[in-house]
Formats: C-alpha cells, sequence, structure tokens
C-alpha cells in the first residue's frame, strides 16, 4: 500500500502553488499524541505503510522544543538525512545544535518556508506548536493516523485554545491493524465582500 494520495492541483514541488505546511500525527482514540510522560510506545507501525514514499514528500520538519528532545533520545526517530529540521524554542541555544535550526519567530519563518520552492513541511510536533500555527493561519493540513487505543490521559492533539474553522475531509483509509489514516484541508480565511 502506498502513503495517502497528496491533493490534486499544482505540486509543492515546484513552489508554484505554495508548499504546504501539513501536521501529520499518530493519535489515540481518546485524542493524545504522546502517553503523560511523553511515550509514545503505544504506536503502531503498520508494515503495509510505505514510510520511506511518505517521507519523500517532504524536504523540511517543524519542532517544538519538547518534541525535538524526545527525537534526540536513544531508539527515537531521527530526521532523514538531506532535510532540514527547524526547532522553535525560547530556551534552546542554536550553537549546542548546529546541524538544525533554532528560532523563536514562529510566524516569519514558516512564512518564508512557504514562499520557497521546495517539497511540502511537515509539522512534526507537538500539540502547542500546532496551536500555535493553526492561530496563524499557517497549517494547510491535517493528517491524523487514528492508533485503535484509549490512553486516558497524556498530551493532546491541539493544546487549548479557539476553535479551528471547519475542516475538509480529503482522504481515508483503513490499514490491515486498525489504524484509521484521515486528511483534512484546512480552508483558508476568504474575505467578506463589502456590500
Amino acid at each position: 500500500m502506498k502513503a495517502p494520495k497528496k491533493a490534486k492541483g499544482k505540486t509543492a514541488k515546484t513552489g508554484a502553488a505554495g508548499r504546504r505546511v501539513r501536521y501529520h500525527v499518530a493519535v489515540s482514540l481518546d485524542g493524545f499524541i504522546a502517553g503523560p510522560k511523553g511515550e509514545f510506545d503505544w504506536i503502531i507501525i503498520d508494515p503495509i505503510f510505505d514510510f520511506e514514499a511518505y517521507f519523500k514528500q517532504f524536504d523540511t520538519f517543524l519542532l517544538g522544543r519538547r518534541t525535538f528532545e524526545m527525537t534526540r533520545q536513544a531508539g527515537a526517530p531521527g530526521m532523514p538525512d538531506g532535510t532540514q529540521t527547524i526547532v522553535f524554542s525560547r530556551t534552546l541555544r542554536q550553537s549546542d545544535y548546529p546541524d538544525v535550526v533554532i528560532t523563536s519567530e514562529i510566524t516569519g519563518t514558516i512564512s518564508e518556508l512557504k514562499k520557497k520552492p521546495g517539497k511540502d513541511i511537515w509539522l512534526f510536533g507537538g500539540g502547542q506548536l500546532f496551536r500555535s500555527l493553526l492561530d496563524a493561519g499557517l497549517v494547510d493540513i491535517v493528517e491524523v493516523a487514528v492508533i485503535p487505543i484509549l490512553l486516558s490521559q497524556g498530551v493532546p492533539l491541539l493544546a487549548a485554545g479557539g476553535r479551528s474553522p471547519a475542516l475538509q475531509l480529503t482522504d481515508t483509509k483503513t490499514l490491515p491493524s486498525g489504524t484509521v489514516l484521515l486528511s483534512y484541508k484546512i480552508p483558508t480565511k476568504r474575505k467578506r465582500k463589502r456590500a
């Protein structure tokens, strides 16, 4: 089985339609992206999902500080070679992590990235960074892999805040493991016409 289909239209690779920020994340049925201590051992890796093909759709990864620190732990997934990792943090120092970009400027950084030609941009996590980008209107696609487990507590998919605009379902797929892949487009805000 191949990775989920990309939306039709001009490709993000050309930069003609702009690069898309896609929040792709595994989530428990009750809405958590990690356990209470950040654990992710509950996530099912379905052998028929083509992760290699999926990762090739991206050349930039966006991470919050806590998610970045998780990726530095032994056994945690790393970012693919040849990709750019940008970490949003007010406490980490760039000199300590020369292999990634550390910045506290979310809106300007992502707005500039979206203007440059390239592949899509993966908002890798976490929920607080998703909230900040969603509120700023910088997320284009939400892709969740709903894992058939109830965690009861943990890190929520989205930090508390305002309601998002209504999402538009663009794709669904059920994997043999029971994981359900859902893809939603976030509509762009349209200015109201004056009478």
